[in-house]
């Protein structure tokens, strides 16, 4: 299968495009962080030579990037299989107090990203009549905690958006999957003082993505909800 996985130099997107390397598949991954693609790709270049690998710096808060990035997988793969919309953004603070534009700047990248990329990969997939796309949203999804102000708007308003896609693309073989992670060990966590065995690892949740890729054509999870053995934070 060819996996398109955005945000996928560090952490949960990271976790996953090696686990989708492992099991078989091609992967085209996008970040920010230029160098960081080259050394990802090249790493995994050397340690998977079977397989097609795609790298593209792309800010996925940028719509003429996003275009660009498509139009480069088109190039390279033809047929996409499996989207990953895991690019994220996570901006501490409360609604009262928060920086101006942190809304903005946190629906651009958890929300409008995912539905710009989607929405040049959908038809591919309805033309097929196959496809899986995953939308990692997060437990703040479902639930409002402290400090979690216009991050938890941004990822509530991605489980919706990932709520529509299921009903509009069920008919047409094309499978949805909100993923919905507690606290898992990324950068937004770096510096924190807690065991390690306190959240989560990326792999847990990549194994989940993994999955339920396994599953039959008549057969989707539609929600995963991922949290740590002892709790949210």
């Amino acid at each position: 299968m060819n996996v398109i996985i955005t945000g996928a130099t560090k952490g949960i997107g990271k976790a996953i495009a090696e686990i989708m390397l492992s099991e078989g598949h091609n992967i085209a991954i996008c970040a920010r962080n230029e160098s960081h693609v080259s050394k990802c790709i090249k790493r995994w270049q050397k340690a998977y030579p079977q397989r097609n690998i795609i790298g593209f710096p792309c800010d996925m808060g940028v719509k003429s990037d996003i275009d660009s990035f498509f139009d480069h997988i088109m190039e390279e793969m033809k047929e996409i299989d499996v989207l990953v919309n895991n690019a994220g953004l996570f901006i501490p603070g409360e609604i009262v107090n928060e920086e101006e534009g942190a809304l903005e700047q946190m629906i651009n990248i958890n929300l409008y990203s995912a539905y710009r990329l989607t929405r040049h990969i959908v038809p591919y997939m309805i033309r097929n009549g196959r496809g899986h796309i995953f939308n990692m949203c997060s437990v703040a999804s479902i639930l409002a905690y402290p400090n979690g102000g216009s991050y938890s708007i941004a990822k509530f308003a991605l489980l919706g958006f990932s709520k529509v896609l299921r009903e509009e693309l069920k008919s047409k073989g094309v499978k949805v999957t909100a993923i919905l992670p507690g606290a898992t060990w990324s950068d937004s966590w770096s510096g924190v003082e807690l065991p390690q065995a306190r959240l989560m690892e990326a792999n847990d949740i990549a194994i989940s993505v993994a999955s339920a890729l396994k599953m039959s054509p008549s057969a989707v999870v539609e929600e995963i909800i991922i949290r740590p053995q002892l709790g949210d934070l």
